[in-house]
């Protein structure tokens, strides 16, 4: 290499070092006032914070030499995966005498903190825990024990909220004890370790997420334990769809059964699993998924919520099984909401308003966009996506209980209404979730539902009635759009309603002969 050129390379390489290093010291001094400007609000009078240090790292706050307290992450403490699968970032202070002095929320990936609660709800959680010793016992329980402070949580937001509540108070405890708060008044001692610490570098971050927590369950631990009536109950409806499923072929038979089951079942999807579980699967769930398996898998990111992982780990296996219909037709609160509308509607007398063939054909496409914009924008910002993933109303109708600005309920509420005339409409064109699910039905391992030779070539009758409009004019189920609701399979048992069968059925009668001896396959 000529030594002009080589001279040159040498220039720019080593200018872009330089650039790098200024650019990564600029992004620390930016952070650092920021950590510092709040840590002082929690500190009235104190005139400076230290770096963050010692093992486990906090910040020392002083005032004329005077350590006042000590200021701390709890991410870097005590990293609990929370609902999004990461650590929430709360700054939080404590005094020399063992006081906390405030709380505030720094950084966050949580779903329903993203986009549902306010920053003065926010605030008004973290500022429970000002002017409270960290040795009280905290407690969300409307009726607590004595001498336990207890805590107003936000609705709908249960487990982020005791999420941070162990955040916070498992990660004060970590830095107050091998420090000795509280401190004897006037502890020359303390003002020592005080410039030192000030002194100190700031602690490796390996250092510092590898720091274990206090004494205490992991939090995913506690939520089971708390949970098991749920857990039972969850456990019990599973098993007896499971049950159904696998008996379709005799059940679906009996018409009057079959149809009171499902309309009972999706009651109890409704009211159990979406209003008092809170349980509504979403595509942030398949988002956060994919983040953990690409960067850092952790069992604990969806052990944290016991009921949505039980229902994924059944959706999970149903869909090998048979296909995405099983949730979407049975486990889906929203989607059980939309056919109950639309169930009462008719009743009712409404008339129902199905899209052409054409149309119907063109617009599933629309939630497979969807599920791909939600996906390219998480790979830029999760936060971002899950912003996005609003245009699921299922926060809105469970987790707020429409206890939202207007715009957000007026959407809801139009699929709602849009559904007692064209069922569903939401889960056929706009469902994200549903196109996630839809991608591993193809693998499935079985075809459960029967079909005849006759279906489509020229008996319409399922594909007129089928509420998901999944089945082609040429007879042909699409897995992919297929509820599993089985209209289709109890008309295939009737002989008063399925076309090959009600003619075999009137052969069998002229030949005075009962209709299973003649073959119906």
């Amino acid at each position: 290499m000529p030594r002009a050129l080589h001279s040159t390379v040498g220039v720019v390489a080593h200018a872009a070092m330089m650039l790098c290093l200024a650019l990564a010291l600029a992004g620390a001094r930016a952070e650092e006032p920021a950590f510092a400007a709040v840590a002082r609000t929690l500190f009235p009078g104190a005139d400076a914070v230290g770096a963050l240090s010692g093992t486990p790292p906090a910040a020392p706050v002083s005032a004329g030499g005077r350590l006042l307290g000590y200021a701390l992450l709890t991410d870097q403490v005590t990293p609990i995966p929370a609902y999004s699968g990461k650590p929430v970032s709360v700054l939080v202070g404590v005094d020399t005498a063992g006081v906390i002095r405030g709380a505030e929320i720094l950084h966050h990936e949580e779903p329903i903190l993203v986009v549902g609660v306010t920053d003065a709800a926010l605030a008004r959680f973290t500022g429970q825990y000002a002017g409270h010793a960290y040795t009280r016992e905290f407690s969300f329980a409307a009726d607590p024990p004595p001498d336990t402070v207890r805590l107003d949580g936000i609705s709908g937001a249960t487990i982020t909220m005791m999420v941070l509540n162990a955040s916070i108070l498992r990660a004060v405890k970590a830095v107050a004890d091998p420090r000795g708060l509280p401190l004897a008044p006037g502890a020359e001692a303390q003002v020592a370790a005080l410039t030192a610490a000030m002194a100190a570098p700031a602690a490796p971050a390996a250092a510092a997420l590898s720091t274990a927590a206090p004494d205490g369950d992991p939090i995913w631990k506690q939520l089971w334990h708390e949970r098991t009536g749920r857990l039972w109950v969850l456990g019990v409806g599973l098993v007896v769809l499971t049950a159904v499923l696998f008996l379709q072929d005799w059940l679906t038979r009996h018409r009057r059964f079959i149809s009171r089951f499902r309309t009972v079942f999706l009651v109890w999807t409704l009211v159990f699993i979406g209003g008092y579980g809170l349980a509504q699967l979403s595509v942030v769930n398949v988002l956060t998924f994919v983040h953990a398996v690409v960067r850092d898998f952790r069992w604990e990111t969806f052990l944290i919520e016991p009921l949505i992982f039980v229902l994924w780990s059944y959706v999970a296996v149903s869909v090998l099984l048979w296909g995405r219909g099983v949730f979407c037709g049975w486990l889906c609160p929203f989607g059980a909401l939309q056919e109950l509308t639309n169930k009462a509607a008719q009743r009712l007398g409404v008339r129902q308003l199905p899209l052409p063939a054409l149309v119907h054909e063109r617009l599933v496409a629309v939630k497979y966009v969807i599920l791909l914009a939600l996906f390219g924008l998480s790979l830029q910002s999760l936060s971002e996506a899950v912003r996005y993933a609003e245009v699921e109303p299922f926060k809105t109708v469970f987790t707020l209980r429409f206890d939202r600005p207007w715009p957000f309920v007026a959407y809801a509420g139009a699929l709602i209404a849009i559904s007692a005339v064209n069922g569903k409409l939401f889960c056929k064109y706009l469902c994200p979730l549903g196109a996630a699910l839809s991608i591993p039905t193809h693998f499935r391992i079985f075809d459960w539902l029967r079909r005849r030779k006759e279906c489509g070539r020229p008996c319409q009758t399922c594909a007129t009635e089928c509420p998901s409009q999944a089945i082609r004019p040429t007879g042909e189920i699409d897995a992919s759009e297929c509820h599993h609701c089985l209209d289709c399979q109890v008309t295939f048992w009737d002989a008063h309603k399925c076309p090959p069968l009600v003619e075999r059925r009137r052969k069998a009668e002229r030949l005075g002969r009962t209709l299973d001896k003649i073959p119906i396959r």
